[in-house]
């Protein structure tokens, strides 16, 4: 995955909104594309990212940027056409379908790109297209799969991120980047039982680095 140069530039199919008051045509991606290009140049990052393209079956491409290593070592991989669409949950009914909540997610690791992870991020990325997954601070997704080879972790934890939300036009709301943290079967499990928080609170205790994508798992009690 990402073993390649950038793809190439020209925005997705499916991204562009017309404002019904201004009627002006608002491009959500290149957009977002554009605020991770600031965010990631004000850490240091200024060289273009690189790109993989992953498309499912009945579902429009989503591609995954992979900015860094920052100075930390430190290489972040985004996905970007989640937020082409609005995400809701189709179990209720929508009168207002523009104004939905966006959002992308990333995932931040150090080391080598870890074969098979911009697949596990474009997963996620498709979820509330697809499953109808609303993508939101501690929402945990689980693959039930290996997040990249031989990788004892199979889902993700998401949650708040440092990148700054990505304003769209008012009255559309702005573009969330979501944090998504690898995690074990039994960190799942333990999401589950008691929530995200006594998962974080539980990595702090055990001095865990999430970032580490050869980390031991957290053991809560």
């Amino acid at each position: 995955d990402l073993a390649g140069g950038a793809s190439a530039r020209n925005a997705q199919p499916g991204t562009r909104i017309r404002h019904t008051s201004t009627g002006r045509v608002i491009d959500v991606l290149a957009k977002v594309r554009s605020h991770l290009g600031e965010h990631f140049a004000r850490a240091g990052i200024v060289a273009d990212p690189d790109e993989a393209s992953v498309t499912f079956l009945g579902t429009e491409r989503i591609d995954v940027l992979r900015f860094g290593p920052d100075g930390d070592g430190v290489t972040h991989y985004v996905s970007l056409g989640c937020s082409r669409h609005p995400m809701f949950d189709p179990t209720e009914m929508v009168t207002d379908a523009l104004h939905g909540p966006r959002a992308e997610v990333v995932v931040s690791l150090r080391g080598a790109s870890p074969a098979g992870l911009a697949r596990s991020v474009a997963i996620v990325a498709a979820a509330p297209a697809v499953e109808g997954l609303i993508l939101e601070p501690d929402a945990l997704i689980d693959l039930e799969s290996p997040l990249w080879d031989s990788s004892p972790f199979t889902a993700f934890l998401l949650s708040r991120s440092d990148i700054d939300d990505v304003p769209l036009t008012d009255p559309l709301p702005p573009v969330t980047v979501l944090s998504a943290t690898p995690i074990t079967g039994n960190e799942a499990a333990w999401v589950r039982l008691k929530g995200a928080d006594a998962m974080r609170e539980a990595w702090v205790q055990d001095g865990v680095d999430v970032l580490d994508p050869r980390r031991r798992a957290a053991n809560p009690t």
